[in-house]
């Protein structure tokens, strides 16, 4: 069974950082690029960090550029979104995805966990 399984949500100062994993089964984890994804209450999904398939190319979006570091561990299966200086905007159900290229299209990506809640307070 295809699995994504998101973990290290939860809720933190603004100023304040969080490291959130995404745990792969079912998978041959290292052909995919991986995307974290977020949607805050209302609001469309949105992409904020991806990273191919080697760990070699990356991409962020603007709000999150500087602050945000995705990374993948192949060997374990995982992928990682750090993210420092956070603030009350980034507030939001943060969800990992795969897909077989990197991409910044939410319908590019085929393989979703189901989300863990980011809240980031003033």
């Amino acid at each position: 069974q295809v699995q994504l399984v998101e973990s290290g949500g939860g809720l933190v100062q603004a100023g304040g950082s969080l490291r959130l994993s995404c745990a792969a089964s079912g998978l041959t984890f290292s052909s995919y690029a991986m995307a974290w994804f977020r949607q805050a209450p209302g609001k469309e999904r949105e992409f904020a960090a991806g990273i191919s398939w080697s760990g070699l190319n990356t991409t962020y979006t603007d709000s999150v550029k500087g602050r945000f570091t995705i990374s993948r561990d192949n060997a374990k299966k995982t992928a990682y979104l750090q993210m420092n200086n956070l603030k009350p905007e980034d507030t939001a159900v943060y969800y990992c995805a795969a897909a077989f290229r990197l991409g910044i299209v939410r319908y590019e990506y085929n393989i979703w966990g189901q989300g863990t809640q980011v809240t980031v307070s003033s």
